[in-house]
């Protein structure tokens, strides 16, 4: 089975913290960076099967979510990965 980040939840973790910290030191507001993880949130709920069992339940709770609680997971997710 071929590794790539997305099969592996820490090195999910890690590329995101990584394009987070890339659009601060950028520049961008804290608002744009989440919006921006809410639409790549978007993406990966409709265009990408769970690869492990943490992307598995974050796609679950995605689903059931309306777009303001989908919006507070994309936050959440920025602030998991700047810690």
């Amino acid at each position: 089975m071929e590794t790539t980040v997305l099969s592996v939840f820490d090195k999910w973790k890690e590329f995101l913290g990584e394009r987070v910290k890339n659009a601060q030191q950028s520049g961008m507001s804290d608002e744009v960076i989440s919006k921006l993880a809410f639409e790549i949130g978007e993406f990966l709920a409709n265009k990408v099967d769970p690869k492990n069992d943490e992307e598995r339940v974050l796609k679950e709770i995605w689903d059931v979510g309306n777009d303001e609680e989908r919006k507070t997971i994309a936050r959440l997710m920025v602030k998991l990965v700047n810690k």
